[in-house]
């Protein structure tokens, strides 16, 4: 009897020792776990703008998001494209220009310049042109007509060092242009690149039955001597931002036909495009 107690007590001792081994081999068969412990917030998101399109998207306020721009790093896109996607997206002047702003502080910061920045640009702006604002503020493009050459018109030439240059005559057809406006009027023109707004003409149409006339020196010479500016109109543009500038047309000028002209030579002696509207009182 004793003997087989012995039996049975050595039967469970092994078995005891085989389920112990099952057990140790099935823990030391589990995965590790992670034992870095929860993870801790590091460098804050740098903001795109994306980002600044999901925060307007959500509702967001100005106040918010201009809070958020200056608090944490940004990687903007602020080139004519991308601003009016910005603002066509809904997003604020307001948060466009705390974009632009961010960017110029992180290019000082990273010393890539230290000269003045430029102004802002007019975000509204993208294409080649000249604009005039409307009652709600927006930037909307001037009428462009096609600039004709009187034929056996008044034609005029001049020596000046050697150079012969001729004044003509510019016609357009129709006697007023389709845009007509209420002074004062701000314009806007932005130009193509190395070109400067002295290069541009402002011009007081001479009005006929069916026709517009203005005088110009061809050959992209303009504010000239003798003769050929007497349809020439004073101006004083104001840049307002890259290849942008802005003047302001006040009710001394008086009501008319008004041009905007752009620079070169194709402009006047092989036909061009001009930029046209009515001034009225």
């Amino acid at each position: 009897m004793s003997s087989f107690r012995v039996h049975m007590a050595a039967g469970f001792l092994s078995l005891s020792t085989l389920l112990g081994g099952i057990s140790l081999h099935a823990q030391v068969a589990e995965p590790p776990q992670d034992t870095q412990g929860p993870i801790t917030a590091g460098q804050p998101k740098t903001l795109t703008n994306a980002s600044i399109l999901r925060m307007a998207g959500a509702g967001l306020s100005d106040e918010l998001i201009v809070q958020a721009i200056a608090a944490q790093p940004g990687q903007y896109t602020t080139d004519g494209d991308a601003l009016v996607d910005l603002k066509s997206a809904g997003v604020s002047e307001r948060v466009i220009t705390a974009m632009i702003n961010k960017g110029r502080k992180r290019l000082v910061t990273e010393g890539e310049s230290n000269d003045p920045p430029p102004p802002p640009p007019i975000s509204e702006v993208s294409e080649l042109g000249a604009y005039y604002k409307d009652r709600s503020g927006t930037w909307q493009p001037l009428e462009t007509e096609v600039i004709h050459i009187k034929s056996g018109g008044w034609l005029k030439s001049t020596a000046t060092h050697g150079i012969i240059k001729q004044d003509r005559n510019g016609r357009l057809n129709g006697h007023g242009s389709k845009l007509t406006l209420q002074a004062p009027v701000e314009i806007l023109v932005y130009a193509a690149p190395s070109v400067d707004i002295a290069e541009y003409d402002f011009l007081r149409f001479r009005v006929h039955s069916d026709n517009r006339e203005f005088r110009a020196l061809t050959g992209g010479v303009f504010h000239s001597t003798g003769g050929a500016d007497r349809d020439e109109v004073e101006f004083h543009p104001e840049k307002v931002g890259a290849r942008t500038w802005k003047f302001t047309v006040d009710r001394a000028v008086g009501k008319g036909e008004y041009g905007v002209l752009p620079p070169g030579t194709g402009n006047v002696t092989n036909g061009g495009k001009i930029f046209t509207f009515a001034l009225s009182e």
